[in-house]
Protein backbone atom coordinates (compact mmCIF):
# COMPACT_ATOMS: atom_id res chain seq x y z
CA UNK A 1 0.00 0.00 0.00
CA UNK A 2 1.25 3.49 -0.66
CA UNK A 3 1.76 5.97 1.93
CA UNK A 4 0.57 9.45 1.88
CA UNK A 5 4.01 10.85 1.70
CA UNK A 6 5.18 8.34 -1.08
CA UNK A 7 1.75 9.58 -2.72
CA UNK A 8 2.68 13.10 -2.74
CA UNK A 9 6.66 12.31 -3.81
CA UNK A 10 5.35 10.82 -6.54
CA UNK A 11 3.06 13.51 -7.69
CA UNK A 12 6.11 16.19 -7.01
CA UNK A 13 8.05 13.69 -9.74
CA UNK A 14 5.52 13.78 -12.02
CA UNK A 15 4.82 17.41 -11.63
CA UNK A 16 8.42 17.95 -11.81
CA UNK A 17 8.61 15.64 -15.12
CA UNK A 18 5.84 17.55 -16.77
CA UNK A 19 7.84 21.09 -16.28
CA UNK A 20 10.84 19.57 -17.79
CA UNK A 21 9.09 18.79 -20.73
CA UNK A 22 7.70 22.25 -21.24
CA UNK A 23 10.53 24.07 -20.76
CA UNK A 24 12.26 21.48 -23.02
CA UNK A 25 9.27 22.37 -25.75
CA UNK A 26 9.94 26.46 -25.01
CA UNK A 27 13.68 26.06 -25.66
CA UNK A 28 12.76 24.19 -29.11
CA UNK A 29 11.12 26.26 -30.31
CA UNK A 30 13.23 29.53 -29.71
CA UNK A 31 16.19 27.66 -31.18
CA UNK A 32 14.26 28.01 -33.94
CA UNK A 33 13.93 31.55 -33.99
CA UNK A 34 17.39 32.35 -35.81
CA UNK A 35 17.98 35.49 -34.88
CA UNK A 36 17.80 37.16 -31.75
CA UNK A 37 17.17 41.19 -32.64
CA UNK A 38 15.74 42.68 -35.24
CA UNK A 39 15.59 45.23 -38.52
CA UNK A 40 18.79 45.86 -40.23
CA UNK A 41 21.74 44.80 -38.75
CA UNK A 42 24.27 44.40 -41.48
CA UNK A 43 24.83 46.71 -43.91
CA UNK A 44 25.37 45.71 -47.68
CA UNK A 45 26.34 47.92 -49.92
CA UNK A 46 24.86 47.68 -53.68
CA UNK A 47 25.14 50.46 -56.49
CA UNK A 48 26.83 52.88 -54.13
CA UNK A 49 24.24 52.76 -51.57
CA UNK A 50 23.57 51.55 -48.36
CA UNK A 51 21.03 48.93 -47.89
CA UNK A 52 20.03 47.00 -44.48
CA UNK A 53 19.34 43.60 -44.60
CA UNK A 54 16.43 43.37 -41.59
CA UNK A 55 16.20 40.13 -39.47
CA UNK A 56 14.32 40.83 -36.59
CA UNK A 57 14.24 42.09 -32.94
CA UNK A 58 13.79 38.90 -30.86
CA UNK A 59 13.25 38.68 -27.70
CA UNK A 60 13.42 34.61 -26.85
CA UNK A 61 12.12 32.50 -24.05
CA UNK A 62 14.95 31.05 -21.76
CA UNK A 63 14.96 28.84 -18.45
CA UNK A 64 17.38 30.74 -16.25
CA UNK A 65 15.31 31.97 -13.32
CA UNK A 66 15.52 35.22 -11.30
CA UNK A 67 17.21 34.33 -8.50
CA UNK A 68 20.10 33.02 -11.19
CA UNK A 69 19.37 29.37 -10.89
CA UNK A 70 18.82 26.74 -13.78
CA UNK A 71 15.66 25.52 -14.66
CA UNK A 72 16.40 22.18 -12.82
CA UNK A 73 16.90 24.56 -9.43
CA UNK A 74 14.16 25.82 -7.17
CA UNK A 75 11.69 28.48 -8.87
CA UNK A 76 11.90 30.29 -5.25
CA UNK A 77 11.77 34.01 -5.97
CA UNK A 78 11.10 34.14 -9.85
CA UNK A 79 8.20 36.13 -11.42
CA UNK A 80 6.12 32.95 -11.79
CA UNK A 81 3.49 33.33 -14.75
CA UNK A 82 -0.45 34.07 -13.52
CA UNK A 83 -2.31 31.37 -14.20
CA UNK A 84 -5.88 33.40 -13.61
CA UNK A 85 -4.29 35.70 -17.18
CA UNK A 86 -2.81 32.93 -18.99
CA UNK A 87 0.66 33.75 -17.91
CA UNK A 88 0.70 37.50 -17.77
CA UNK A 89 0.95 39.26 -14.62
CA UNK A 90 -2.70 40.21 -12.99
CA UNK A 91 -2.62 43.66 -13.73
CA UNK A 92 -1.99 46.01 -10.80
CA UNK A 93 -0.66 49.42 -12.17
CA UNK A 94 -3.12 52.76 -12.17
CA UNK A 95 -3.47 53.81 -15.58
CA UNK A 96 -4.13 57.03 -14.60
CA UNK A 97 -0.43 57.48 -12.78
CA UNK A 98 2.68 57.65 -14.48
CA UNK A 99 5.77 55.38 -13.80
CA UNK A 100 9.53 55.84 -13.91
CA UNK A 101 11.75 53.13 -14.29
CA UNK A 102 15.02 53.70 -13.15
CA UNK A 103 17.80 51.06 -14.11
CA UNK A 104 20.90 51.49 -11.97
CA UNK A 105 23.73 50.21 -14.24
CA UNK A 106 27.57 50.40 -13.43
CA UNK A 107 27.71 53.01 -16.13
CA UNK A 108 25.53 55.41 -14.86
CA UNK A 109 21.47 55.40 -13.98
CA UNK A 110 18.98 55.44 -16.61
CA UNK A 111 15.70 56.99 -15.67
CA UNK A 112 12.56 55.66 -18.19
CA UNK A 113 9.09 57.69 -18.29
CA UNK A 114 6.50 55.37 -18.72
CA UNK A 115 2.65 55.67 -19.11
CA UNK A 116 0.39 53.37 -18.42
CA UNK A 117 -2.78 54.81 -20.28
CA UNK A 118 -1.21 54.16 -23.25
CA UNK A 119 0.74 50.72 -22.55
CA UNK A 120 -0.84 49.61 -19.69
CA UNK A 121 0.38 45.74 -20.29
CA UNK A 122 4.02 46.72 -21.12
CA UNK A 123 4.18 49.07 -17.39
CA UNK A 124 2.38 46.65 -15.63
CA UNK A 125 4.81 43.97 -16.43
CA UNK A 126 7.61 46.05 -16.25
CA UNK A 127 6.72 46.60 -12.31
CA UNK A 128 6.28 43.02 -11.67
CA UNK A 129 8.98 41.76 -12.67
CA UNK A 130 11.00 44.60 -11.63
CA UNK A 131 9.01 44.23 -7.81
CA UNK A 132 10.47 40.45 -7.95
CA UNK A 133 14.30 41.72 -8.89
CA UNK A 134 14.21 40.01 -12.12
CA UNK A 135 16.39 42.38 -14.14
CA UNK A 136 19.02 42.73 -10.73
CA UNK A 137 22.20 42.04 -12.20
CA UNK A 138 21.79 41.17 -15.45
CA UNK A 139 24.13 42.44 -18.75
CA UNK A 140 22.58 44.60 -21.66
CA UNK A 141 23.80 41.72 -24.23
CA UNK A 142 23.78 43.54 -27.35
CA UNK A 143 25.11 46.86 -29.02
CA UNK A 144 24.05 47.89 -32.71
CA UNK A 145 26.12 50.72 -34.23
CA UNK A 146 25.63 50.12 -38.06
CA UNK A 147 22.27 50.48 -39.41
CA UNK A 148 20.14 50.61 -36.24
CA UNK A 149 21.24 52.29 -33.00
CA UNK A 150 20.35 50.83 -29.94
CA UNK A 151 21.29 48.98 -26.60
CA UNK A 152 19.24 45.83 -25.82
CA UNK A 153 18.31 44.51 -22.15
CA UNK A 154 16.77 42.59 -19.94
CA UNK A 155 17.71 38.76 -20.69
CA UNK A 156 18.25 37.21 -17.46
CA UNK A 157 20.46 35.00 -19.26
CA UNK A 158 22.49 37.28 -20.87
CA UNK A 159 22.67 35.64 -24.35
CA UNK A 160 19.51 37.11 -25.81
CA UNK A 161 17.71 34.19 -25.65
CA UNK A 162 15.82 33.81 -21.87
CA UNK A 163 12.55 35.92 -21.71
CA UNK A 164 10.11 35.85 -17.81
CA UNK A 165 8.19 32.90 -19.31
CA UNK A 166 4.92 34.96 -20.42
CA UNK A 167 4.37 37.43 -22.77
CA UNK A 168 2.41 40.45 -23.41
CA UNK A 169 0.43 42.24 -26.18
CA UNK A 170 1.71 44.92 -28.79
CA UNK A 171 0.96 48.26 -27.54
CA UNK A 172 1.28 51.95 -28.95
CA UNK A 173 2.05 50.46 -32.30
CA UNK A 174 0.63 53.73 -33.85
CA UNK A 175 2.44 56.48 -31.48
CA UNK A 176 5.65 56.86 -34.36
CA UNK A 177 3.43 58.08 -36.95
CA UNK A 178 2.32 56.68 -40.47
CA UNK A 179 5.11 54.39 -42.07
CA UNK A 180 7.32 55.53 -44.74
CA UNK A 181 7.54 53.97 -48.16
CA UNK A 182 10.37 51.46 -46.91
CA UNK A 183 7.62 50.51 -44.20
CA UNK A 184 9.62 51.94 -41.05
CA UNK A 185 8.97 54.97 -38.89
CA UNK A 186 11.52 56.37 -36.67
CA UNK A 187 12.19 55.68 -33.52
CA UNK A 188 14.03 58.89 -32.03
CA UNK A 189 16.71 59.06 -29.83
CA UNK A 190 15.77 58.25 -25.93
CA UNK A 191 12.93 56.23 -26.79
CA UNK A 192 12.47 52.51 -25.02
CA UNK A 193 10.48 49.91 -26.60
CA UNK A 194 10.08 46.23 -26.54
CA UNK A 195 11.86 43.62 -28.65
CA UNK A 196 9.90 40.94 -29.60
CA UNK A 197 10.27 37.50 -31.26
CA UNK A 198 9.20 38.62 -34.63
CA UNK A 199 5.56 37.65 -34.46
CA UNK A 200 2.50 39.62 -32.91
CA UNK A 201 2.28 39.89 -29.19
CA UNK A 202 5.65 38.39 -28.50
CA UNK A 203 7.09 40.72 -26.29
CA UNK A 204 8.61 39.46 -23.03
CA UNK A 205 11.44 41.09 -20.66
CA UNK A 206 13.92 42.21 -23.66
CA UNK A 207 13.83 46.06 -24.56
CA UNK A 208 16.23 48.40 -26.38
CA UNK A 209 17.37 51.65 -25.82
CA UNK A 210 17.75 54.37 -29.01
CA UNK A 211 20.41 56.41 -28.27
CA UNK A 212 20.60 57.68 -31.91
CA UNK A 213 17.30 58.13 -34.46
CA UNK A 214 16.92 54.72 -36.05
CA UNK A 215 14.28 53.43 -38.49
CA UNK A 216 12.60 49.98 -37.58
CA UNK A 217 9.05 48.35 -38.95
CA UNK A 218 6.27 49.92 -36.63
CA UNK A 219 5.91 46.58 -34.73
CA UNK A 220 8.06 47.07 -31.37
CA UNK A 221 6.13 48.87 -28.68
CA UNK A 222 7.46 52.17 -27.36
CA UNK A 223 6.90 52.30 -23.92
CA UNK A 224 8.90 54.74 -22.42
CA UNK A 225 11.55 57.56 -23.20
CA UNK A 226 15.13 57.86 -21.47
CA UNK A 227 15.83 61.23 -19.53
CA UNK A 228 19.00 63.23 -20.20
CA UNK A 229 21.62 61.57 -18.18
CA UNK A 230 20.36 57.99 -19.46
CA UNK A 231 20.59 58.84 -22.75
CA UNK A 232 23.69 60.36 -22.32
CA UNK A 233 25.34 57.41 -20.15
CA UNK A 234 24.10 54.83 -23.47
CA UNK A 235 25.46 57.01 -25.58
CA UNK A 236 29.22 56.76 -24.07
CA UNK A 237 28.93 52.65 -23.91
CA UNK A 238 27.89 53.28 -27.75
CA UNK A 239 31.14 55.14 -28.70
CA UNK A 240 32.78 52.21 -27.15
CA UNK A 241 31.46 50.01 -29.88
CA UNK A 242 31.19 46.35 -30.35
CA UNK A 243 33.63 43.43 -29.29
CA UNK A 244 35.76 42.73 -32.05
CA UNK A 245 34.91 46.16 -33.96
CA UNK A 246 31.71 44.56 -35.65
CA UNK A 247 28.17 46.33 -35.39
CA UNK A 248 26.06 44.35 -33.51
CA UNK A 249 27.05 42.18 -30.98
CA UNK A 250 28.39 42.24 -27.25
CA UNK A 251 29.22 45.89 -26.23
CA UNK A 252 32.96 46.46 -25.09
CA UNK A 253 31.74 48.53 -22.39
CA UNK A 254 29.82 45.81 -20.67
CA UNK A 255 27.05 46.99 -19.12
CA UNK A 256 25.68 45.60 -16.11
CA UNK A 257 21.41 46.51 -14.65
CA UNK A 258 22.63 46.58 -11.24
CA UNK A 259 19.02 47.34 -9.99
CA UNK A 260 15.63 48.05 -11.55
CA UNK A 261 12.74 49.81 -9.76
CA UNK A 262 9.46 50.97 -10.92
CA UNK A 263 8.07 53.88 -8.96
CA UNK A 264 4.95 55.96 -9.29
CA UNK A 265 4.37 59.50 -8.71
Amino acid sequence: MVSSDQRRRQLAREKFERQRQRREETRKKARRRNAIIAAALAVVVVAGAAAYASVGLFDGDGDKKTDGTSSADSAAGSPSPDASTGGEPAMTVDKSAKYTMTLKTDHGDVAVAMDPAKTPHTVNSFKHLADKKFFDGTKCHRLTTQGIFVLQCGDPQGTGSGGPGYTVPDENLGALGKAGTDGRVTFKAGTVAMANTGQPNSGGSQFFLVYQDTRLAPTYTPFGTMDAAGLAAVREVAKGGVEGGAGDGAPKKAVTIEKATVTTS
